[in-house]
Formats: structure tokens, C-alpha cells, sequence
């Protein structure tokens, strides 16, 4: 089948945005978790969370998320020197995942019908918040008419998104497509992590035997998925090669995941057979490493068993410690920094990581980022639901 390049890629992040000051962040390990600016959180036991300061949209009229991915597209078109005028519009699609849509209409909503009663809520709110229009914005500020799509998988969407990117273009019903995640930072996505008990109070320490929960955020990420041949014709910058996507569903909790790690593992296992390659490959992996016991825990042991006595060897680390959790965005701004460790050679650290859990023993790349010139790496999404998702991807040449 065709092979499939990311040659551009475009991220809006509570550490900066574009390419360059996402990455010289993460490699600095910037941490953009600080107390909550866009609600009052006085109502709860915890205050902080990973916003984006000072962002300014081109597309202000839509809703939050919409205008995360409109901007994180066109950077990743910027990034790969290739102007919308340029795309074959019915050769090139869009996919995005998200796991709220655009909840800030819905606060709206309920703010207007609480204060001034339901017949002053504008006619057009609604038809602004569900997430189908988020793809569909990108395609319309682009003039796009290829696959457009949106995946709404929890924190495992980016991955998804990402991977039907590639199955259109390797399947050709696309050369070209826009994939990656979005979500906009919410008092209602903040409500349900804080009933749960699932936020920290005052930073993220993923694979930290003192870890106290994870951190809500918001961010988009949009890789420029093309043809290989594509790619070569325009002496494109290839920043990194997709292998293969394995996908699979605990189908045991709403909330928690398989506590003996089965999905993660048949996740992971099917992504490096569809890439065609053996465990002993796989040089690096991108933790969903959210800071909670049960996924720290649940992780652990499945790259623990699924590995053997070689995982101890592999770096593994989680953006999150940084990032916070930005639910749909996560795992495509998580394959971004996969391409780019691919591309340069240095992993990403996890920050706060002070007392490493000594159940597993594994490198979690503490505190500093590190060299290795990866080949091969995983990036790992594990969602509500129970939805897995790890892509697996190469340093192209390789």
C-alpha cells in the first residue's frame, strides 16, 4: 500500500504555539499548568489546570475547539510550506478527534436560559456545539472536499483521527489529510474530573509513586498527513513515516480501565503487527501517563508484560506532566512529539518525577530530556470507555 509521511505539523499548546516553541518547551520540560483563569473555581477542592494564555483566533465567531483546530491546521500547513491555493481540495480530507465538541456553547446555553429564559438563547447556539462542525470548519476555512470526519473517542481520539488519516491516504481515497485532535478547556470537562477526584492539587507527576491525579487542559494538534510520492515530488521536510495503528476496547468500565492491562496490550499488539515490526524494534514510547494510580499502574504493566525484560530498557515519558491532559488533543499532540523525537533524536522528559514507582522499574526518562535517535516509537492512548489506541511510527529512511 501507499506509504504515508507527516510533513507538516501544526500545535497549539499551553506551552506556546507552532512547531519550534512546542518543542524547545518540552525538551526544556516548561510546565503550562497554573491556577484557572476562564472560571471561577472556588466551588472546588482544586484550582489549577493547563490553559492556553493570550490566544487569538482568525475565526472568532466559532466556537473554542473549532478555532484551536482551525489554527493548529493552518500552522501545520505553514509548517509543511504548503499553501490551502496549492491542495487538490477533493484529494485532501480532514479527520479530527475531540471528546467534548464545543462544551463552552452549552455553558453558554445554560447561562442564558437560567438568567434571561430559554426563548433569548439565539437560534443559531445550538447548531454551533456538536462536534461534527469541528472538521467541517477546517474544511470550509480551506476549501476542502475530501473525508471529513470526526472521531469522538475520549482521549484516545487523536490516535484514531490520526489513524483513519492514514488508512484514506494509504487506501487511496486521499493523498492528502489534515488529522490530529482538539478541545477547549470547559468548567463542565473540569467538574467531572474534580467529582471523580481525579485532579491533582498542584502539579502532574505521572509514574511518581507520590502522584496525586491528573491535570484538565486544552490544546489542538494537526499533523499533514501525504503521500510518500507526494511528499518527494515537492522535496517536502518529512518529519516522520506512519506504520500502523492498533486499536482495541477494555469493554470492562466507563471510567476505569481492565486492571490486568489486556487492552492496552492487544492496542499495542496489533499496532506493530500491522506496522510489521517485532518488540525488540521499538526504541521509545509515548506514554498517555496521566498521573492517576490506575492508568500509571494499568500502563506500566502492560508495557511490563508485553515487553518482558526488555522494557526496563525502553524510555518511556509523558508529556502530560507538562501539557496536562488536553482529553481529544492529547494523543495527537503526544504523535507531533513523537515525529519530532523521531526527527531529532531527543525524547521528551517527564517532569515532577521525584520518586519513580519501584513496582515496575521502568525508564520513564525523569526530568530531563534525553538523546537516542529513535527509529521506532509508540505512542499510546488509553481513553473513558475503556477506547485504546497506539500508533506506532518510524524515523523515515528507516
Amino acid at each position: 500500500m501507499t506509504r504515508v509521511v507527516v510533513t507538516g505539523i501544526g500545535v497549539v499548546t499551553p506551552i506556546g504555539s507552532g512547531r519550534e516553541t512546542f518543542w524547545n518547551g518540552l525538551l526544556a520540560g516548561v510546565s503550562g499548568i497554573r491556577p484557572v483563569t476562564s472560571f471561577d473555581t472556588s466551588a472546588f477542592r482544586v484550582h489549577i489546570g493547563a490553559e492556553i494564555p493570550s490566544f487569538q483566533s482568525q475565526a472568532s465567531t466559532l466556537g473554542r475547539t473549532s478555532q484551536l483546530a482551525i489554527a493548529a491546521a493552518r500552522l501545520a500547513l505553514s509548517d509543511a510550506a504548503l499553501e490551502a491555493e496549492r491542495l487538490d481540495p477533493g484529494r485532501t480530507g480532514v479527520s479530527i478527534g475531540t471528546t467534548s465538541g464545543e462544551p463552552l456553547y452549552i455553558e453558554a446555553y445554560n447561562n442564558i436560559r437560567k438568567a434571561e429564559g430559554v426563548d433569548a438563547v439565539p437560534a443559531e447556539m445550538m447548531s454551533r456545539y456538536p462536534s461534527h462542525v469541528i472538521p467541517v470548519h477546517i474544511a470550509m476555512e480551506f476549501g476542502l472536499h475530501g473525508p471529513c470526519l470526526t472521531i469522538p473517542t475520549a482521549c484516545a481520539a487523536g490516535n484514531y483521527a490520526i489513524g483513519y488519516g492514514f488508512d484514506m491516504i494509504r487506501t487511496g481515497r486521499a493523498d492528502r489529510m489534515l488529522s490530529g485532535g482538539a478541545d477547549a478547556f470547559s468548567r463542565i470537562t473540569y467538574m467531572g474530573f474534580a467529582k471523580l477526584g481525579a485532579i491533582a492539587p498542584d502539579r502532574c507527576q505521572p509514574f511518581d509513586k507520590d502522584r496525586k491525579g491528573m491535570v484538565p487542559g486544552e490544546g489542538a494538534a494537526i499533523l499533514l498527513l501525504e503521500r510518500l510520492d507526494k511528499a518527494k515530488e515537492r522535496n517536502a521536510t518529512i518529519y516522520a513515516e506512519v506504520l500502523g495503528l492498533g486499536v482495541s476496547c477494555d469493554a470492562h468500565h466507563m471510567t476505569a480501565p481492565d486492571p490486568s492491562g489486556e487492552g492496552a496490550i492487544r492496542a499495542m499488539t496489533a499496532a506493530m503487527k500491522e506496522s510489521n515490526i517485532a518488540r525488540e524494534d521499538v526504541d521509545y514510547i509515548s506514554a498517555h501517563g496521566t498521573g492517576t494510580l490506575s492508568n500509571d499502574r494499568v500502563e506500566s504493566l502492560a508495557v511490563s508484560t508485553l515487553f518482558g525484560s526488555r522494557a526496563r530498557r525502553i524510555p518511556m515519558s509523558s508529556i502530560k506532566s507538562m501539557l496536562g491532559h488536553t482529553m481529544g488533543a492529547a494523543s495527537a499532540l503526544e504523535a507531533a512529539a513523537c515525529s519530532l523525537a523521531l526527527s531529532t533524536g531527543w525524547v521528551p522528559p517527564t517532569i515532577n518525577l521525584e520518586n519513580p514507582d519501584p513496582e515496575w522499574g521502568l525508564d520513564y526518562v525523569p526530568n530531563k530530556a534525553r538523546r537516542i535517535y529513535p527509529r521506532i516509537v509508540l505512542n499510546n492512548a488509553y481513553a473513558f470507555g475503556g477506547n485504546n489506541a497506539s500508533l506506532c511510527l518510524a524515523r523515515y529512511g528507516d
